[in-house]
């Protein structure tokens, strides 16, 4: 089956949305690698120090850091309580724990992040589950119930051939098209008649607002900041090459006195360094001007970090405001409280996100859909530990009653892996012999069990 005109006119309108986009996703890239241009570096640079431009890459610190916090810890079905193996399963063997990081940082970085479920022919139990790049996916959303009619991918690829060629990939709810450019115009590859009534494609928008369908950067408020602190460091360098070395001032001499105890005349790098020692006229007289005080720059990028804590929500020693002494594990908290709420509330979009994944998953596994469409997500405390108050607090809940052995293990975040360790570890003393006869020893010891 050939494609028809309306498929062909909506790769092309679709291929036409993510070509705007190129020159936008292209420069944030370079933000978040550090390796933008800087358009004014200021009157006092000349335009040859512009290789000497230094970059605070305080835009990676912030997407890093965000990603660095955000941690799945299980997923669970509706109406369920614990990790379900299945979706465990899936998860593992698409290697998600790091190609979920990708995702993250796609959508931090360019506002937008897609994740795509196909059919596995290897194993059908285990659906494929693939981070898609922005810069090569774009998508069509139904305003009016929220749901995705279409999407495609553009893409370089090698045909049989041995040639580069344009291809697509053009996602509907009930088939899948796989096409290439030839001459000027699309044609079919391929075509997977699925009947899964979904775009198996999951469009993460960062920082939408309601009427858009449009993301955000998660830098954008950072990227002033970043290109003044940048100017700053560059008008630091050339500072300290013209103004922060003192300078030397001499009268009373000539070219000609720059010689050596034979007459010869000294190379101009030992009359750089020993001029006072080679000169040997009367009438030298040698001085030192003052160097700047470089303070200034150092005033200047405080205020821009103080700035950049404000405008992100992250504690200013982030952007190297350090205090002479460490802060104290109640102080860090503290101080993190507006980062791990906003890493927070990241964390709830993401989820449905996520969850929409999941569910995608589990039909193409099971042939059904889950309830509502939507698996939950359960996170890590994205907080810096501080072990020994975790550790008290829960203590003492056990110790009264009010938390259970899982409870304990849940709220150390504690994956269902590593509480079914635990489990046979439990089971194993309990059935050990020589535990055994040491409790009842202890117990004919102390029958009352007062412990004197």
């Amino acid at each position: 089956m050939a494609l028809d005109q309306s498929e062909i006119d909506l790769l092309n309108r679709l291929r036409a949305r993510l070509g705007a986009r190129r020159r936008h996703d292209e420069l944030m890239w370079r933000y978040y690698l550090g390796q933008q241009r800087i358009e004014q570096l200021g009157m006092a640079i000349p335009p040859e120090m512009r290789r000497f431009l230094v970059i605070t890459n305080w835009c990676r610190t912030l997407v890093d850091t965000i990603n660095d916090r955000q941690q799945v810890r299980s997923l669970v079905l509706p109406g369920q309580e614990t990790a379900d193996k299945d979706l465990r399963a899936i998860w593992d063997a698409n290697n998600l724990s790091a190609h979920f990081s990708m995702f993250n940082i796609d959508r931090q970085v360019f506002g937008r992040g897609f994740l795509t479920v196909g059919s596995n022919e290897r194993d059908e139990d285990l659906p494929l589950v693939r981070v898609e790049s922005p810069r090569q996916m774009t998508g069509v959303i139904d305003a009016r119930s929220e749901q995705m009619t279409a999407a495609a991918r553009f893409f370089r690829s090698t045909n049989v051939d041995g040639a580069r060629v344009s291809c697509s990939t053009l996602y509907r709810p009930n088939v899948t098209v796989h096409t290439e450019l030839r001459r000027g115009r699309w044609v079919e590859v391929d075509r997977d008649e699925h009947n899964l009534g979904a775009v198996p494609v999951v469009m993460h928008l960062n920082r939408r607002v309601s009427g858009e369908w449009e993301g955000e950067s998660q830098m954008s408020d950072l990227i002033p900041l970043v290109d003044a602190a940048a100017r700053s460091l560059t008008n630091l360098q050339f500072a300290q090459e013209a103004h922060g070395v003192p300078s030397i001032w001499a009268t009373g001499i000539a070219k000609g006195d720059f010689v050596d105890d034979k007459g010869q005349p000294v190379p101009l790098f030992e009359a750089y360094f020993d001029a006072i020692k080679i000169l040997t006229s009367k009438d030298a007289k040698w001085g030192q001007f003052s160097q700047a005080d470089l303070k200034n720059f150092q005033t200047a990028l405080e205020i821009y970090g103080k700035e950049a804590a404000n405008v992100s929500g992250f504690p200013a020693r982030y952007f190297g405001l350090l205090s002479s002494n460490p802060p104290a594990e109640g102080a860090i908290r503290a101080d993190e409280a507006r980062l791990v709420r906003s890493v927070e509330r990241q964390n709830e979009e993401l989820g449905m996100s996520l969850g929409w994944v999941g569910a995608l998953a589990m039909r193409f596994r099971t042939g059904e859909w889950v309830t509502g469409n939507r698996v939950r997500v359960e996170w890590f405390d994205p907080a810096t530990p501080t072990v020994s108050q975790r550790e008290d607090a829960l203590a003492k809940r056990h110790a009264q009653k009010v938390l259970s052995r899982e409870g304990y293990w849940d709220e150390l975040g504690w994956s269902e892996a590593r509480k079914a360790k635990e489990r046979e570890y439990f089971a194993a003393e309990a059935g050990d012999p020589t535990l055994e006869s040491i409790d009842r020893t202890l117990r004919n010891a102390d029958p009352a069990g007062l412990g004197e």
